[in-house]
């Protein structure tokens, strides 16, 4: 290998060694905000229960708090969100407005996972549930746009949940928030209720670790390349 060329990939090595270690610092910062968040998602958590239909307006505040909700599901209006797994089984999961007294407000409830071959295709009439309803589980932030509708065999399914998009099909007004509805034996066996959602650290760590070890190896293949480069000039 000529001089100019070693030179060239010594370089290229240290450059992914700093790309790398860059990477692997970067995940560190994601790794503290994520804990920062979850120590709020706890103390959110853990507050005392709110009842939603004693509350005018609804706002955003309630992200992460444990809440209650009295009504009338709105099956006209349920809303299947494709493309879900559970326990390795493809299906969807069924939302539901809850239309709270007055009738002016409703608030989403996921009721959860329904199974479905396809992760597409769910009939929705075997698992509504009527009269008035009291809901418990945890409040989430509602996205407000980007549910990608997609339309077959006269039905729509979601990507995701759509504030925008849902807001203009019903006739009331949608909470910004929407209940994570909570496993409880007294419920109907389907849809199946999720667990709420886990409090880690998420692949932070985990890819911070790989990233310094990319970094590590580049230093030393450079660092071989380098000491190769002496070996030879004393020969």
């Amino acid at each position: 290998m000529s001089p100019r060329a070693r030179l060239a990939l010594i370089a290229c090595f240290a450059a992914v060694a700093l790309v790398c270690a860059r990477l692997g610092l970067w995940q560190m910062d994601r790794l503290r905000e994520r804990r920062a968040a979850n120590m709020a998602a706890l103390a959110a958590r853990s507050a005392p229960r709110v009842r939603l239909d004693t509350i005018t307006p609804i706002t955003t505040q309630l992200d992460g708090r444990e809440v209650s909700a009295t009504g009338r599901y709105d099956h006209e209006h349920d809303v299947v969100l494709r493309g879900r797994v559970y326990d390795g089984s493809p299906g969807v999961e069924v939302v539901t407005p809850l239309v709270l007294q007055g009738g002016r407000t409703a608030v989403l409830v996921n009721r959860g996972f329904l199974p479905a071959a396809d992760a597409v295709t769910a009939q929705t009439d075997s698992v509504r549930e009527f009269g008035r309803v009291q809901v418990n589980g945890t409040a989430l932030l509602l996205p407000s746009r980007g549910g990608s509708p997609l339309e077959r065999g006269g039905h729509t399914t979601w990507a995701r949940l759509d504030r925008e998009a849902l807001s203009a099909l019903v006739p009331y007004s949608i909470a910004p928030v929407y209940i994570r509805q909570s496993p409880d034996t007294a419920l109907p066996p389907f849809p199946r209720r999720l667990a709420p959602l886990p409090i880690d650290d998420g692949p932070h760590l985990s890819y911070a670790i790989q990233w310094f070890a990319f970094a590590a190896m580049a230093v030393v293949f450079g660092g071989v390349i380098l000491k190769t480069k002496s070996v030879s000039g004393k020969r």
